[in-house]
């Protein structure tokens, strides 16, 4: 398996013939509902065998397969490096020996459809936080959610079911509401018996708190609630994960509410979202910048077991207008729409080798100029990578049914996945 990236006059005609595989084939892999492919565009290719192409080298073919040069040599004792020709063939040796427990979200819809996504997200998934449920200042669990099919669906994948709770009010992510419940035993310990209630009733295999903006005033409690309720779960048998954001440095202020190595020696895994560095509020630039997910894995290993760290990916980018003007809201787009619309309005796709992040530029209808920041398989091979790379539980996304088409045949490639 290997990437392909559009070059000028290409058509999926003449790429097809290039490696010897269909055009179906290459559409149905990436998702594509189109043929108009443009320039950049890069295309996850489905074969494990090679041929090569005039002036490449064993070095350039390891790029394209994600393949370290060592292991494509020992996969082809027979092929000399140094006289590689047009047409020969290559074999591709699998790297999925890597056992990776991977955690991604999913939003309920109806029974029926859940039935069906979960079904196909199974497949590459060890374990689906599925979202959400929120709390009241008084630690009563908020609402209700039609989710037993969705549950049931992921035990018979033999993928473990997690209840997503979260701060969320009508008004956002609450400091506020957490503020209350935190500082407050009696609705602190509601909370936990509410949350252990919810799990053994609708039969999930554990929880994963989704609090966000927690205040610096509250870091502490915080981690000590995490501990009260680990203590609480673990004599049933549940699991106790956590989505945080991404973190560099204890010096930014927003953050330090998350102490790092205080939830890490509590929880079972800690999610990290390693994305939105760039977001609907910001000026245009790369959502998951490889630079700052680097830096965030490196700052999370220092503190806390690195086989509890699942690194986040988004499945979204964002589509801002330009020239960007302060106080202006971006759209955000989902990764395979993306793409789509940069083959609409035959846009060539850049890709920064600084960020490895992918974007483009189109003009709309009303002849409005855009931005768009998106994943594609490059960046998402880049991530996988860094799972290996760093030892990593897995990797996990935001939110599945955004759908990201080639994602499923990625991660196969990368990993070998954890079954209930």
């Amino acid at each position: 398996m290997f990437i392909h990236t559009v070059q000028t006059g290409e058509s999926l005609f003449s790429i097809s013939r290039r490696y010897s595989t269909s055009i179906d084939q290459i559409r149905s892999v990436n998702g594509l509902k189109e043929t108009n492919i443009v320039l950049g565009q890069a295309l996850l290719i489905p074969l494990y065998v090679y041929i090569i192409q005039p002036r490449e080298t064993l070095t350039s073919i390891a790029r394209k397969t994600f393949v370290p040069v060592e292991q494509l040599r020992a996969a082809n004792p027979t092929i000399n490096p140094a006289s590689l020709k047009p047409g020969m063939r290559l074999t591709i040796p699998s790297i999925s020996n890597y056992l990776a427990g991977n955690l991604s979200f999913y939003v309920v819809r109806n029974p029926n459809l859940d039935r069906a996504l979960i079904t196909d997200f199974a497949t590459y998934s060890s374990s689906i936080s599925i979202f959400e449920y929120h709390f009241a200042a008084n630690g009563d669990i908020a609402n209700t959610l039609n989710d037993l099919a969705a549950i049931e669906t992921t035990w018979r994948n033999r993928v473990a079911p997690l209840a997503t709770i979260t701060n969320l009010t009508s008004e956002g992510f609450s400091t506020k509401l957490i503020h209350q419940v935190l500082n407050n035993p009696t609705a602190r310990t509601n909370l936990i018996n509410n949350i252990f209630n919810l799990v053994s009733r609708k039969g999930y295999s554990g929880v994963n708190i989704d609090f966000e903006r927690i205040s610096a005033e509250d870091r502490d409690l915080f981690t000590g609630f995490l501990r009260q309720l680990r203590d609480r779960l673990r004599p049933a048998g549940y699991v106790l994960t956590i989505a945080v954001p991404a973190k560099t440095s204890e010096d930014i202020s927003w953050l330090r509410g998350y102490d790092y190595g205080g939830i890490g020696a509590v929880v079972d895994f800690m999610f990290i979202m390693a994305y939105d560095w760039h977001h609907a509020g910001s000026e245009p630039g790369p959502v998951a910048p490889i630079t700052e997910v680097k830096r965030t894995i490196e700052f999370a290993i220092d503190r806390l077991p690195r086989r509890k760290i699942i690194l986040g990916v988004p499945l979204y980018g964002y589509d801002w207008l330009i020239p960007y003007r302060p106080g202006s809201v971006a759209s955000a787009i989902s990764n395979q729409n993306s793409i789509e619309t940069a083959m609409r309005y035959q846009s060539p796709i850049q890709y920064s080798e600084e960020y490895k992040s992918p974007f483009f530029r189109y003009k709309d209808q009303q002849e409005r100029s855009h931005e768009v920041w998106f994943e594609d398989v490059r960046s998402m091979s880049e991530k996988a990578q860094l799972v290996r790379e760093y030892g990593l539980q897995g990797i996990g996304a935001w939110q599945l049914t955004l759908g990201f088409i080639p994602g499923p045949w990625l991660l196969t490639k990368f990993f070998t996945i954890k079954k209930v």
